[in-house]
């Protein structure tokens, strides 16, 4: 065998290596924070606002009240930025993600390599998926927390934090796309990437409003398994 041909296949081996140990060390440490506890898991108490942890199985949002004497969401982000406009609905989700994921990925079948390296490897920019709904129902992928007052305005401020605001402090609607009659998309904050996700983020809300997370994670299994589910 060639020389030139030894020290490509070696090369070759040595990379196809780093790759895969990378990959195990990342798969490794993800499953081993993702089992640290940090915070409490909240009680009912008076004067509690009520909240939800909510997955589709892949993506983790965070749930909460359109209208509290804290804040009224739906003056941040108006009913009619959906397409139903639905006015009745009392509870609001939040979801992070990366943009390309959100905006040309509707089905996991139309994922697009280039935009899967370009969430994984900080390329991409982010946006807030925002779905109003009825009430959320418990179940395996939704869980109920208690919020006191103080921890709610904590909550607020990190996901306020989170979108992206024009010149004028607005919040900036990304006006045709959405998945359904009652969500949309707004710019948001912080680039996607392998170590922090969509997960991450909705673990970090936990954390900063004083709610039970994992240490780090970036799966929704991380953080329902703090949860016993």
């Amino acid at each position: 065998m060639p020389n030139a041909l030894k020290t490509v296949l070696k090369s070759a081996a040595w990379a196809g290596g780093g790759i895969f140990g990378a990959l195990a060390v990342y798969l490794v440490g993800s499953a081993a924070l993702s089992m640290v506890p940090v915070g409490q898991q909240s009680q009912p108490s008076e004067g509690a606002i009520e909240a939800y942890i909510l997955s589709n199985g892949v993506h983790t949002d965070i749930v909460v009240p359109v209208r509290t004497a804290q804040i009224d969401w739906s003056e941040l982000l108006p009913y009619a930025d959906t397409p139903a406009a639905d006015t009745t609905m009392n509870y609001l989700g939040f979801g992070w993600g990366d943009k390309g994921f959100y905006l040309d990925t509707p089905t996991w079948s139309q994922l697009k390599v280039s935009t899967a390296f370009k969430a994984m490897f900080w390329l991409g920019t982010s946006a807030m998926h925002t779905t109003y709904y009825h009430q959320p129902t418990e179940n395996d992928k939704c869980v109920k927390i208690y919020l006191t007052p103080e921890e709610y305005s904590r909550l607020i401020t990190f996901i306020k934090d989170s979108f992206a605001y024009d010149a004028a402090g607005r919040v900036q609607h990304i006006e045709g796309h959405n998945y359904g009659l009652n969500d949309t998309f707004y710019d948001a904050r912080r680039t996607y990437n392998l170590f922090y996700t969509c997960n991450t983020w909705a673990n970090d809300a936990l954390k900063a409003s004083g709610q039970k997370a994992s240490l780090w994670t970036p799966a929704d299994t991380g953080i329902f398994y703090q949860y016993g589910r």
